[in-house]
């Protein structure tokens, strides 16, 4: 004992108690941080009780990195919010503010890249998001792969001026190296202003076509045993899998310009001597056209652009697959696009992005998904989303009309049941534009019958028909005037004088003049540059109802009335441009009639 008392009377007791003393205060100030950690923590649980936000204390959090890595670090820190959690269902982001600006911007993008993903937002502390932080380090570092072809204006200026014709395309491409041909073929295709590029293998070649304004033209001819690279390098850059021959495949590949970026669908068919792919060029451009830029002509423009000022019913649009229609929607959503209009689209496939407007993507599936349906519903429609399983046209008809829309674009009415919900639509205070499949606007009325719809329902519903096609425009640079021969001359002479006169157009048919491009370097040699459309539009009138409600509706019968009250036909609508100089007199016979 009293050794004990002179150890502490010397010092080495004293020591002893100082540590002692240290780890107490250590222990007393770990204490007390812990516990302001806490308070502060019910404070942010009460503060996301109080703003409608889930709360989380990520301390001790089993994060995964698959999950934190969908956020870099150096956007984490700038927004301070990570993602923290990833199922086969849910994507969960935990944020220290919530309502900036940059959170609903990550969400949406979220949205849009795992749209089959439930995404939500949390309130999280300071304190729990730098613990996430820590993990940041256990991330492997992965290269960063750009996807998509990226092509600049240089590049296209390039090839621009060393290939002046599909000829000189053609030497080019069986000169280089397998990426650059690539690169080239679809800069080619870019400069033609070509909306498909078709590769096809075939027993002795391989066969590049473009279509140019509606019409296949023959590019290139290269060596059969180039065909394994070729198309192993389209599959490789589309997201496409190599070693599948033996079935129909779908991918995506994005071409980079300066000032935009072309979204190119790539299809996949097996065929006898290898796959034929086709890639279809969505040039965004081609999303601004403005109404007055169709080409509809007087009465039938006054007409048209009357109706679709109207605050409901529908305007549909008719014609086969090529002839332009979804271009007409577009065009006449462009007019009415106001910030003080609600307008959604569903759309089979989103062709073009349109700002300022709601597009939802269909999927197409069948009948009977009752739980996707209860998923679209739920979830309800925002952005450029969609393309859930089971999400047809008149699933998303449903959804849409609990979106408080004014006007609603429906890609194509393809059934009774969609058709129905659309002409309920435009009954209830809707404007509704959409396009069905039939050969002219008089077909269009007893194609609806035809479904099942209830006339009594359709004919107040309906505004207006258009019926179109597509023509080539006659190349401006090397255009001259024809003499046609005696029997195409007499021909459109009397399609020209049956124009009715309610439609205000006046024609001399004694004096027609009529014009053709004879090829040249800027339309590589094909005589048409462009192309417009051609048009016969109808609005509903008494008489039409009448027929309607009688039920018995014949093609024949409503070309007939429609014409009676100045209706101007396709094939009128076309020679009046050919007349003009636009197209040319076979170009008209070759697609309306």
């Amino acid at each position: 004992m009293d050794k004990t008392i002179d150890d502490l009377l010397n010092g080495s007791g004293e020591s002893k108690l100082q540590i002692s003393s240290d780890e107490t205060e250590e222990k007393l100030e770990h204490k007390i941080e812990e516990i302001e950690i806490n308070k502060k923590e019910r404070l942010v649980a009460a503060q996301a009780s109080a703003s409608g936000f889930s709360y989380i204390n990520l301390k001790g959090f089993p994060i995964e990195p698959e999950a934190l890595s969908l956020i870099s670090a150096e956007k984490a820190k700038a927004i301070k919010a990570v993602c923290f959690f990833r199922s086969e269902e849910q994507l969960r982001i935990g944020a220290v503010d919530p309502t900036i600006p940059e959170i609903s911007k990550i969400l949406e993008e979220f949205k849009e890249k795992f749209s089959h993903l439930n995404t939500e937002i949390y309130l999280i502390s300071e304190h729990s998001l730098q613990q996430a932080f820590k993990l940041y380090a256990a991330i492997p570092k992965v290269k960063k792969v750009v996807a998509g072809v990226e092509i600049t204006g240089e590049e296209i200026n390039k090839y621009r001026a060393e290939i002046k014709s599909f000829r000189e395309l053609n030497e080019k491409l069986k000169k280089v190296s397998l990426t650059e041909m690539f690169t080239i073929i679809l800069a080619g295709a870019i400069q033609a202003r070509s909306s498909d590029i078709h590769i096809e293998a075939e027993e002795k070649d391989i066969k590049v076509r473009y279509r140019v304004d509606g019409v296949l033209q023959d590019v290139a001819v290269l060596p059969p045993e180039w065909w394994p690279k070729i198309i192993s390098r389209i599959k490789i850059i589309s997201g496409l899998k190599i070693n599948i021959v033996d079935h129909p495949q779908d991918g995506r590949i994005t071409i980079y310009l300066e000032n935009d970026k072309i979204d190119v669908r790539v299809s996949t068919l097996p065929s006898a001597f290898g796959e034929s792919v086709v890639m279809r060029l969505l040039m965004s451009q081609a999303a601004g056209l403005k109404f007055e830029d169709l080409g509809i002509r007087g009465k039938a423009y006054e007409d048209l652009k009357r109706e679709s000022k109207r605050p409901n019913g529908m305007i549909i649009t008719t014609g086969p697959t090529g002839s332009g229609k979804t271009t007409t929607l577009y065009a006449i959503l462009n007019t009415l696009n106001r910030p003080e209009t609600k307008i959604i689209t569903l759309e089979d496939p989103i062709e073009y992005k349109l700002k300022g407007i709601v597009q939802s993507q269909v999927s197409g599936a069948g009948e009977g998904d009752e739980e996707d349906l209860k998923t679209i519903l739920r979830e309800g429609l925002s952005g450029a989303g969609g393309g859930k399983k089971g999400y047809s046209f008149a699933q998303g008809l449903r959804a849409i009309l609990r979106q408080d829309p004014d006007i609603i674009m429906v890609g194509e009415i393809r059934d009774l049941e969609t058709a129905e919900i659309a002409i309920q639509a435009a009954l209830t205070g809707h404007l509704m534009i959409s396009t069905i499949h039939t050969n002219d606007a008089a077909g269009a009325i007893p194609r609806f019958l035809s479904m099942g719809t209830k006339p009594f329902l359709l004919a107040p519903a309906l505004n207006a028909v258009i019926g179109q096609r597509l023509v080539r425009r006659i190349c401006e640079a090397c255009k001259e005037e024809i003499n046609l021969d005696e029997a195409t001359l007499s021909r459109a002479k009397e399609t020209l004088s049956q124009i009715p006169e309610k439609s205000g157009e006046k024609v001399d048919t004694e004096h027609l003049k009529f014009f053709q491009g004879k090829g040249c370097d800027k339309c590589n040699g094909i005589g048409y540059k462009g192309r417009i459309g051609i048009y016969e539009i109808f609005t509903m009138n008494k008489e039409i109802e009448e027929i309607i409600l009688s039920g018995k509706v014949s093609e024949y019968q409503m070309k007939e009335v429609a014409v009676k009250y100045g209706m101007i036909t396709m094939a009128q609508d076309g020679l009046l441009k050919a007349k003009d100089g636009i197209t040319t007199v076979e170009e008209v016979f070759r697609v309306a009639e």
